[in-house]
């Protein structure tokens, strides 16, 4: 039992880990290509890549305070852990999906930490009114993925 836990602790961790490098590479990269504002187009009518220095929560909600917004980052993990932990022990999708959470708010929290903004650049421009980052990305297809496996865990029980 020991053994499985731990392989289940480091398939979590592993994708969190996996999404906070690709997350922070990404981040990288728009920081030493583009100046802040800066769009250039990808995808012609479809998708850009714009620089942006988001100073706010998700979707420009929750104000600007980097400490309440690592502190809500914080409380809402928590409350997915507790919500989700027995069915990560028995589900390697809520495994990666809440993995993939964790490392979207990681990769945002060292921006909040180290900047006092989160560095965003995807740009649905035409579709999309906000412009978002590989770790918002994580974070939502987590948070999607849950809401489908407790959908058709629910409809098989």
């Amino acid at each position: 039992m020991y053994r499985s836990r731990s392989s289940e602790r480091l398939q979590l961790f592993s994708v969190a880990a996996i999404v906070v490098a690709l997350d922070q590479l990404t981040k990288y990269l728009v920081v030493s290509k583009f100046l802040p504002g800066e769009s250039r187009i990808v995808i012609p009518h479809f998708l850009r890549w714009t620089y942006e220095q988001n100073q706010h929560g998700a979707f420009g909600l929750f104000g600007s305070s980097p400490l309440l917004l690592i502190g809500m980052a914080l409380i809402v993990l928590t409350i997915f852990w507790l919500s989700f932990r027995d069915q990560a022990r028995r589900s390697l999708m809520v495994r990666i999906a809440f993995g993939m959470i964790v490392g979207g708010a990681i990769g945002n929290i060292i921006d909040r930490l180290h900047f006092r903004y989160v560095i965003d650049f995807i740009d649905f421009f035409r579709i999309w009114p906000n412009i978002f980052n590989v770790a918002d990305s994580c974070i939502t297809i987590g948070v999607m993925l849950l809401i489908l496996v407790s959908l058709a865990t629910r409809r098989y029980a």
